[in-house]
């Protein structure tokens, strides 16, 4: 009796076959260099595309992540801490204006490549050998220059997280702030108008909306204050006929000018 061969029957090589399927909405681009990542985890690498796929705004702490995923909140955290020594992650904690803290967390979906040893031992500032005094903290120059308008800008991220600007951005849209200012809008009323009542969803460019609101919402000038009363003229006392009066100075004294 004659075997079967089923060599015919059997694929032309092992592996992966993909079904292909054209996407038209409903999608995520997702590099290589993360998907493929050759040195983080799996947990890592899901987690990552997650992110990825999520608009801008959208909570990513540790606590929302575990009751998303069936990993556990230690698992999410070390996942995190792999994304951030990548380069794809990085998250800061700032103050916002009612001295809350709060975590800025920004996706980079190429990061440049990054030395871990430089992320996560930076170089201390050298100091003077006789020198006892702690080293001064960099100032920005655009904070510096554009005193108080660019922290304004800078700062709405912490009130509104879908309104980040880049540099450019806060240098070209401060000297309409600064008018504001100038008209006696405070600060906070500032940022109320600049991030309030936002249009629901992902705000693709925050920069030309809030160059829309500074130059249609702009505030009309105040009028000048109204006069107020006259003052009296100072007292005075003439020393030659023993006579109090107003005047500007003691030799307008009315006495001795009829004398």
């Amino acid at each position: 009796m004659t075997a079967t061969k089923f060599s015919a029957a059997a694929p032309s090589r092992a592996g992966v076959t993909h079904v292909r399927h054209r996407h038209d909405e409903k999608f995520t681009v997702v590099g290589n260099h993360l998907a493929q990542h050759p040195e983080l985890s799996a947990t890592a690498i899901g987690l990552g595309v997650y992110i990825q796929s999520l608009p801008d705004g959208a909570l990513v702490g540790i606590k929302v992540l575990t009751a998303r995923f069936r990993e556990g909140a230690s698992r999410i955290a070390g996942a995190l801490r792999e994304l951030e020594t990548a380069g794809y992650l990085k998250r800061q904690v700032v103050r916002g204006w009612s001295a809350q803290l709060h975590t800025l967390t920004t996706w980079y979906e190429h990061p440049h490549p990054v030395d871990p040893v430089k992320r996560t031992r930076p170089t201390p500032r050298r100091q003077s050998p006789t020198s006892t005094s702690p080293p001064e903290p960099e100032v920005s120059a655009l904070t510096t220059e554009l005193q108080p308008a660019a922290p304004l800008l800078a700062g709405l991220r912490q009130t509104e997280p879908r309104l980040l600007l880049s540099e450019n951005d806060v240098r070209r849209l401060a000297p309409a702030v600064q008018t504001w200012l100038e008209r006696g809008v405070a600060p906070q009323a500032v940022t109320r108008t600049l991030a309030g009542g936002l249009p629901p969803g992902t705000i693709r460019w925050p920069g030309r909306l809030l160059a829309f609101r500074l130059r249609e919402w702009l505030p009309p000038e105040l009028p000048p204050a109204p006069p107020g009363p006259a003052l009296p003229l100072p007292m005075q006392y003439c020393e030659d006929c023993h006579l109090a009066f107003r005047a500007t100075d003691v030799d307008d004294c009315p006495g001795c000018a009829r004398k």
